[in-house]
């Protein structure tokens, strides 16, 4: 497990207090954070720790096709089964240093050596890039928020840190809520974005044509709960939009 900072435990930040006292974390939930969805394809992505937290930060990574490269003298058999297949690059080693952020876009330490975490942070901080030191706030320029996922649907939950459980309750219900027909109506609407930019003239035109088909009646999120028929539904209730918006764009 990698070092957690927490009060009356041996200091894990770059305070090196000795013994934590949470004057790291004071003002964290003040902090305001900037929300972004990143692109990591192709992009080089180091994580430094080979166990199981180091195994979930490496699928997400993985999941996004991040190109990724784990640094551990040990991996779980999953991860190595990850490198055998070249899905990841695994330099079985410690870390070494800034050498190893060289050409990359961010790290993720996932380590129980608070040093190794700290160097990794520092050396991070110094090429002004993402760096993540997994349950030490402190030695962190971003978090990373519980994600809810389905087809081209992600939400993200976060608390600044305060409750990763009550994150957790907010997943799962949350994944209840926006299922499957969310997906599926995010795919179809993308199949007339073309068509909109070239038929519609205005940014305003678009906006109403796309409100109009979401929050419209009947709910396409309802049709698309009924199966294949809902889809074909919904399918007509575009087909229809686009005529009516597109004869608007010819008069005008």
């Amino acid at each position: 497990m990698p070092a957690q900072a927490y009060a009356g435990k041996e200091c894990v930040c770059q305070l090196r207090r000795g013994i934590c006292d949470q004057s790291c974390v004071q003002g964290m939930l003040d902090t305001p954070f900037y929300i972004a969805c990143l692109k990591l394809a192709g992009r080089r992505c180091v994580v430094v720790g080979g166990g199981e937290i180091g195994l979930e930060k490496v699928e997400g990574l993985l999941a996004c096709d991040g190109e990724v490269i784990l640094i551990a003298p040990d991996a779980e058999p999953q991860l190595e089964q990850y490198a055998r297949e070249g899905s990841i690059r695994w330099e079985r080693r410690a870390y070494a240093g800034a050498a190893d952020l060289e050409g990359v876009f961010l790290v993720i330490a996932a380590t129980d050596d608070t040093e190794v975490n700290i160097a990794v942070y520092e050396d991070a901080e110094r090429r002004a890039m993402l760096v993540n030191v997994v349950d030490v706030p402190p030695l962190c320029n971003f978090i990373l928020p519980a994600i809810v996922r389905n087809g081209p649907v992600a939400i993200a939950i976060s608390t600044a840190g305060a409750s990763p459980a009550l994150a957790k309750r907010m997943k799962r219900e949350i994944e209840a809520q926006f299922g499957e027909p969310y997906a599926r109506l995010a795919v179809l609407l993308n199949e007339v974005r073309g068509w909109a930019k070239a038929t519609l003239p205005t940014y305003q035109d678009r906006k109403e044509f796309f409100e109009g088909i979401v929050g419209g009646d009947p709910d396409p999120i309802a049709l698309l709960s009924e199966g294949d028929s809902g889809e074909r539904a919904v399918r007509e209730l575009i087909a229809r939009a686009q005529n009516t918006y597109g004869l608007q764009a010819s008069r005008a």
